[in-house]
């Protein structure tokens, strides 16, 4: 069943910039290595001989890691069913395409993960010589040194669940500005605080954060543009003036 288009028109939105910005972000880190920066922060978390402060946190691996992971896997499903439910009931067909974007859009910012964490073979810092480990550092796009077990570190899995909210923005942006706004910090906020705490417990660099937070802004402007966005035409302009 094919899902309904969209009846009003989308409020002004620069793609130009909502894609300029980051995808010029990605290039700046990529021209300028954040090597320094990213050793520099997670030496601050690190205590030589000990590890890092949050390794062991109960709080920060079964809370903030498992249980939140989880609690944004059922968030994701609960979307789903409410697209299947919106394909048979003529009350919830006004959402259908809502509610197919975010659940297209979250499936996106979490799926590419795995693939990139197996491509780059990224290390995590707990594993690098550096911060008590055996691995030795190497950047991002430089060749992986050596090893029996390649990293999968990059881009931050965990990071990616909390800003993966971001599709809940986009789908209220044009219905409830508002709520898109609130949605918008909830999303900013979960993930900041994901990629905080695996940083503390030196499972990513912030720069790894940084890319997860960049490519999921990217795939839900995407995924706004091809299945929400409706822009205003001049007849319909004309018509809201009179």
């Amino acid at each position: 069943m094919a899902i309904a288009k969209p009846f009003r028109a989308s409020r002004p939105f620069d793609f130009r910039l909502a894609l300029g910005i980051p995808l010029a972000l990605m290039g700046v880190m990529l021209l300028m290595d954040p090597t320094a920066v990213d050793f520099a922060i997670a030496r601050m978390f690190y205590i030589p001989g000990v590890g890092f402060i949050g390794r062991k946190s109960y709080w920060l691996e079964d809370i903030l890691h498992d249980r939140a992971k989880q609690a944004v896997i059922l968030i994701s499903v609960l979307f789903i069913l409410g697209f299947v439910a919106s394909l048979f009931s003529s009350k919830l067909k006004e959402w259908r395409r809502p509610l197919g974007y975010v659940v297209l859009a979250m499936a996106l910012t979490t799926s590419i993960v795995p693939p990139l964490k197996a491509l780059t073979a990224v290390h995590c810092p707990w594993s690098l010589s550096e911060f008590g480990g055996s691995e030795v550092y190497t950047p991002l796009l430089s060749p992986r040194a050596e090893t029996l077990k390649p990293g999968r570190c990059w881009p931050g899995g965990h990071a990616s669940t909390g800003f993966s909210l971001l599709a809940l923005f986009f789908a209220l942006r044009d219905r409830h500005p508002r709520g898109a706004h609130i949605t918008l910090g909830i999303a900013l906020g979960l993930g900041a605080i994901f990629s905080v705490g695996r940083m503390l417990q030196g499972a990513h660099f912030l720069s790894h954060n940084l890319w997860t937070l960049l490519f999921d802004w990217v795939i839900c402007v995407l995924c706004y543009r091809w299945l929400l966005y409706n822009p205003r035409t001049q007849s319909a302009r004309l018509q809201e003036a009179v």
